[in-house]
């Protein structure tokens, strides 16, 4: 496992179930405190992709689920 999917599952695992992340979200973990999380979008938007099409993930915008990534995205546990 990357360290962009674990960051991503990590901090599903620390939210309610039923609740969504921001990419960015991981992508800050990813990062570290101080580092450039922008710099890390690409990792995460294909950790994403990963882990959607291994099942682990679900993605959603504005509440409707959707079946890729594209545009904006939210990230829940499946």
């Amino acid at each position: 496992m990357s360290p962009a999917e674990e960051a991503i599952l990590t901090l599903l695992a620390e939210r309610a179930r039923g609740t969504t992340i921001c990419p960015s979200e991981a992508a800050r973990r990813l990062a570290g405190p101080h580092g450039n999380w922008r710099g890390q979008m690409d990792l995460i938007h294909a950790a994403a992709d990963r882990l959607l099409e291994s099942g682990a993930i679900a993605l959603s915008w504005k509440g409707a689920p959707i079946q890729k990534r594209r545009g904006p995205y939210r990230i829940a546990r499946r």
